[in-house]
């Protein structure tokens, strides 16, 4: 995700169209890091123009909308040069110095090498041109205010390309460069404050995903979503295919496996596998508290089983161990464990399906119940779900339910 959030049109009108040769194989490989870095996830509107921007960005502060990157000389990058790419990516700042906005990842981008940058300058010159002017954003005041980003800056950036660790493996180093750099993986897997930054000694803790309701579990513990006890294997299936033994991706992630994680190498994914691994702390789940009385719990319980049996059992099984890949386990699943409920509650109001990847073409979804179960029964099954096979989540209550009915579906 690239946002240039400020127009260029009297920075491009000053400048001559630089000359920028590029062959063929560098263009292939800035594609490859193009999709590596999910662009498209944000330079592209629904229906619009591959990389034309104007896709709207809701944020707690405002809305913002994505710039156009295609070779367009008024009203994209087509009079950039590498050096104002470089640039761009690396500190945060557009051709013409102005501060950019944190929606677009620069506190990431800045880990990336020159060299992958001039390849990711050389494939986006290579893309259609389409003549789209950018969107102005719509910021609440103080927000609107682009002089406050210094002070952002201060908190939450530390500009620099990425050092590797000489005591780690070349696979190790490669998976951090891809997770932290161009995979930006940091912006949801961490929790984000009040100001929209996250700290560095919280990295990877998990989060709520901003205007979205869906919860990026951490990466760091094996309470969540630590992969500190999956195999290689595993771990790289589910990235590049959607699918593993041990889990399925859903929500923002299904999007970003589908736009971006599906088209990697075999030795990239299994390479961000060894270091998303690595950050697994190897803890067993722990039991939360709920908020929910023991004899409501009882009646939660029972209720939930009932639904459970009728609703679920045929394809998760009545031991709740599913049938993987297609129909993942609920048995022991951290995903369905975290002290955060927002995830399965969701997939119960909504179903979903995992994305359909080149390794998972045709891939099984699951249906949504919000249409036949009320506030009180998605409490119960999910309160169920999360307690029982050994399970150690929290009860739920019908209220946690209700909030997330409306919650908006991408």
């Amino acid at each position: 995700m690239m946002l240039r959030l400020l127009p260029i049109a009297a920075f491009a009108a000053a400048c001559a169209l630089p000359a920028y040769a590029a062959d063929t194989e560098q263009i292939a490989q800035g594609k490859y890091l193009v999709q590596a870095g999910d662009c498209i996830a944000c330079h592209t509107e629904p229906g619009g123009k591959e990389m034309a921007g104007g896709r709207a960005m809701p944020t707690p502060f405002g809305t913002l909308f994505s710039s156009n990157i295609t070779p367009d000389p008024e009203t994209g990058i087509g009079k950039w040069t590498a050096d104002n790419f470089y640039t761009m990516l690396h500190t945060g700042r557009s051709p013409d110095g102005g501060l950019i906005y944190p929606a677009m990842p620069f506190p990431e981008y800045t880990k990336v090498t020159r060299t992958d940058s001039d390849a990711m300058f050389a494939y986006l010159r290579s893309v259609p041109a389409v003549h789209q002017p950018d969107r102005e954003n719509e910021l609440s005041f103080p927000y609107n205010n682009r002089e406050l980003i210094l002070g952002w800056r201060t908190l939450f950036f530390n500009e620099g390309e990425y050092k590797p660790n000489p005591d780690k493996s070349a696979a190790w180093n490669r998976g951090a460069y891809l997770v932290e750099g161009l995979g930006h993986c940091t912006m949801c897997h961490s929790p984000i404050n009040a100001l929209g930054g996250n700290s560095q000694s919280k990295e990877f803790e998990g989060g709520l995903i901003p205007m979205q309701n869906w919860y990026a579990p951490s990466l760091t513990s094996n309470k969540e979503a630590g992969l500190g006890d999956w195999s290689i294997e595993d771990i790289s299936n589910l990235l590049r295919g959607g699918i593993s033994r041990r889990g399925v991706v859903y929500g923002p992630m299904a999007e970003v496996t589908y736009n971006s994680l599906q088209y990697m190498t075999d030795a990239d994914t299994k390479a961000m596998a060894v270091y998303l691994k690595s950050l697994g702390e190897g803890s067993p789940p722990g039991k939360e508290s709920s908020g929910v009385d023991i004899s409501e719990n009882s009646l939660l319980m029972t209720l939930g089983k009932t639904i459970y049996m009728a609703q679920c059992a045929s394809c998760h099984g009545a031991q709740g161990r599913g049938a993987p890949p297609n129909f993942p386990p609920l048995a022991g699943n951290p995903s369905i464990q975290m002290q955060s409920a927002v995830n399965p509650i969701r997939m119960v109001l909504n179903g979903g399906y995992p994305p359909g990847t080149a390794q998972n073409p045709m891939p099984y979804g699951m249906p949504p119940f919000a249409q036949n179960l009320t506030d009180d029964e998605i409490a119960a099954v999910v309160t169920y779900i999360r307690s029982s096979w050994g399970n150690q989540g929290a009860a739920i209550s019908a209220r946690q339910a209700n909030e997330l009915r409306t919650a908006p579906l991408d």
